[in-house]
């Protein structure tokens, strides 16, 4: 802790906002691990049950995807469950709907991240520009520097590597965190599609169309003997 401390100073005044960014970056991760952790371990079982239980049930259906209303899955599924007698559009447009707004609440701190992906570089070289500031004003160029000359010299070198190197690490770190939760984003869309699709077909074979079956059968004209 002692060595970081001492480059953070020897780092110079950019590396308060890059601790800043990689505590913001950090504790981001954090977060979003949680949340991709407990989706992810979760979903399948919530899926399974909601879909078995639409087979013969809706309101057993429904009931089950309430039970998840933690997980964006439960609240994607019941979307549709709590309509009454839905048509097929209907039922696809409340599943479309719920899914673009879980969407939007997968991609929290993205904006954060690429932030930092930007801003982090940027900080590193205006520290190697404050570090060579400070090399070159300490260099007496053709003067015989005394030996205090040469060190401060070589502390604003030091400065300006420990900034660029800093920078650099901290917007790495920053790109390999947005990286894996966009990955999981992608994954989530095209299963999100996948379930809701299969949700939609038991819909409409079990219970939209003997729904209409029933009601043609009952406008039929009695047939005459």
């Amino acid at each position: 802790m002692s060595n970081l401390l001492e480059l953070a100073r020897e780092g110079g005044p950019v590396m308060a906002p890059l601790l800043g960014l990689s505590v913001a970056t950090i504790a981001c991760g954090l977060e979003r691990a949680w949340f991709w952790y407990k989706l992810l371990s979760k979903e399948d079982q919530v899926v399974h049950d909601v879909l078995d239980a639409a087979q013969y049930s809706l309101e057993e259906a429904r009931s089950i995807a309430e039970q998840s209303q933690a997980l964006p899955i439960g609240r994607f599924l019941t979307a549709p469950l709590k309509l009454k007698r839905p048509t097929p559009e209907t039922f696809r447009l409340a599943l479309e709907a719920s899914a673009d707004k879980e969407f939007v609440r997968m991609r929290k701190g993205d904006k954060l991240l690429e932030t930092v992906v930007a801003i982090a570089p940027l900080l590193g070289l205006l520290g190697t520009v404050i570090g060579l500031i400070t090399t070159f004003g300490n260099l007496n160029v053709g003067g015989g520097g005394s030996g205090e000359q040469a060190s401060a010299a070589a502390a604003g070198i030091g400065e300006a590597l420990i900034a660029t190197a800093a920078g650099m690490i901290v917007a790495i770190l920053a790109l390999v965190v947005f990286r894996v939760f966009v990955t999981f984003q992608s994954q989530q869309m095209d299963y999100f599609s996948e379930v809701g699709s299969e949700l939609e077909l038991i819909y409409r074979q079990n219970w939209y169309e003997p729904q209409n079956l029933e009601m043609t059968d009952r406008r039929s004209p009695v047939s005459n003997l």
